[in-house]
This record gives structure tokens, C-alpha cells and sequence, in this order.
């Protein structure tokens, strides 16, 4: 498998542990959007795409199946959002 685009939107509220929004193509045939970065509490991590359940709990609708793709797919999104962040440009006061 590889990974052949990513594409980062940054979220901009100081207040949110979401940080951005990443979306990837895997081998120029198939997209996965809405991954998300999330700022936890022991540093950034991938929550992927999900949604709500009728009992409340939210339930992945794309993951990955087994632990080493899951990390090569984090390692990436991650790398390519501290890319996003050298290139962003400064907010103006």
C-alpha cells in the first residue's frame, strides 16, 4: 500500500484539540477523508472518519486492520502536518 496524496486543512480556534483535518489517497485509487488530528494528552494522534451510533458511542467507518498500517498511515498524516505548519503563514496581529 502507499500512500500517494495527503492534504491538510488546518483548524484555526486556539481552544480546540482538534488541529486539522487531513484527507489520503491510497495507490491514485482510493480517498479517505475527515481523518482527524487530535492534540491529546500524551501529544497528537489520527482519529479515523466515524460516526454516531443510536446508543451514543461513535464507531469507526474506516480504519485500518492491523497495527503496522495504522502507524505508517499516523507517521505520514502527522509528518505532512508539521509540513502544513512550517508553510502556514503567520497570523497578523
Amino acid at each position: 500500500m502507499k500512500i500517494s496524496d495527503v492534504r491538510i486543512r488546518i483548524v484555526k480556534k486556539d481552544d480546540n484539540k482538534l488541529k486539522a483535518v487531513a484527507s489520503i489517497t491510497i495507490d491514485d485509487c482510493f480517498a479517505v477523508h475527515d481523518i482527524k488530528i487530535i492534540d491529546g494528552t500524551q501529544g497528537l494522534f489520527i482519529a479515523m472518519p466515524s460516526r454516531k451510533t443510536p446508543d451514543g458511542a461513535f464507531k469507526d467507518i474506516v480504519h485500518p486492520l492491523n497495527t503496522e498500517t495504522r502507524e505508517s498511515i499516523r507517521d505520514i498524516i502527522l509528518g505532512e502536518y508539521e509540513k502544513a505548519l512550517k508553510e502556514a503563514p503567520a497570523d497578523s496581529e
